[in-house]
């Protein structure tokens, strides 16, 4: 699966919710990038204020700051590609990022995707009941 990393401006949060005005851009990028994190997406964002060693040790972003500044962020990369600049990605950019369509499940790295395909009956061998069946 893709590795997504957005690097972001300066903020004094991530949620959109703090300080004098609502950044709604912030907030539905947020809520976009929980809802992908919790599908087993591979997606983390970086903050210049609070995550400046991300932005120092990685070659695109250092000169993407070089010569677009701060001002230029966020800058999204898909496996070190830059596929976005400037604003924050939707949330259906996001899954095309990941490889993934809105309604498809995602496996996370490591696990299996299990599916119950026959529920056991009191007559089925090996159901646990044993011979004389469920009660």
């Amino acid at each position: 699966m893709p590795a997504i990393r957005v690097f972001e401006p300066a903020l004094c949060c991530n949620t959109g919710v703090c300080g004098p005005e609502l950044d709604q851009a912030l907030v539905d990028f947020t809520a976009d990038l929980s809802h992908l994190q919790a599908r087993g997406v591979d997606i983390a964002r970086h903050n210049l204020a609070n995550d400046p060693t991300a932005f120092a040790t990685n070659d695109t972003v250092r000169s993407f700051l070089q010569v677009a500044g701060s001002e230029g962020l966020p800058l999204t990369l898909v496996d070190g590609v830059t596929v976005a600049t400037g604003s924050y990605p939707s949330r259906d950019q996001l899954l095309k990022f990941a490889g993934v369509t809105a309604a498809q499940p995602v496996v996370p790295a490591g696990a299996t995707a299990l599916g119950v395909l026959h529920a056991p009956t009191a007559t089925d061998a090996g159901c646990g009941c044993g011979p004389e069946g469920c009660s």
